[in-house]
């Protein structure tokens, strides 16, 4: 079984923008591309897990998403990184057309598309860690069974650091988490 950073997409890997919809509008955060590189070339596993709820919204289509993420699979190359696996719930349990207006096991805080990868790249929970911009990232983890959970100030984490769980780490940003993760594991 491999080991895996599970990282959230939006206000971690890539600046946060309301629903981010449009290739031209995502930008990574300083460093992130070389930090996941780093991860990389020490053994772990790369997996995105990603609310988009922007989809049940008609906001973007799952179309946009691929696009989104090819894009963002360009601009990890310059820095010799990759995505191992992307996941992606496209639910939101209030709006959006029935085949998306639904409660789902695969919402974070939910930890289905934790799940899922794990079982998808036979990945071990147990020395898996999870890096994300909201608490709702690390629960997602956490019910998923991974231990390790990193929230950084990037994203939403600046406002939810006062509510972080003892044990859980905060780091200024992906690259910071990065390398404490990679300098305790």
């Amino acid at each position: 079984m491999a080991r895996a950073l599970f990282l959230d997409r939006d206000g971690t890997i890539n600046r946060e923008v309301d629903y981010l919809a449009r290739v031209k509008d995502l930008e990574l955060i300083p460093g992130a591309a070389e930090a996941i590189a780093l991860a990389q070339a020490a053994g772990w596993k790369i997996v995105v897990i990603t609310n988009q709820s922007g989809i049940a919204r008609g906001l973007l289509t799952e179309a946009d998403l691929q696009d989104l993420h090819d894009a963002m699979d360009i601009a990890l190359a310059k820095a010799g990184a990759s995505v191992d696996l992307y996941k992606f719930c496209p639910h939101h349990p209030e709006v959006g057309p029935i085949a998306y207006r639904q409660v789902c096991d695969c919402r974070k805080p939910k930890p289905g598309m934790y799940l899922e990868a794990m079982a998808e790249l036979d990945l071990d929970a147990a020395t898996s860690w999870c890096v994300g911009d909201s608490l709702r990232d690390l629960s997602a983890a956490r019910a998923a069974g991974v231990p390790g959970c990193v929230l950084v100030e990037t994203g939403k984490g600046s406002q939810q650091k006062k509510d972080l769980t003892e044990g859980d780490h905060l780091a200024a940003d992906l690259p910071a988490a990065i390398a404490w993760i990679l300098d305790r594991a």
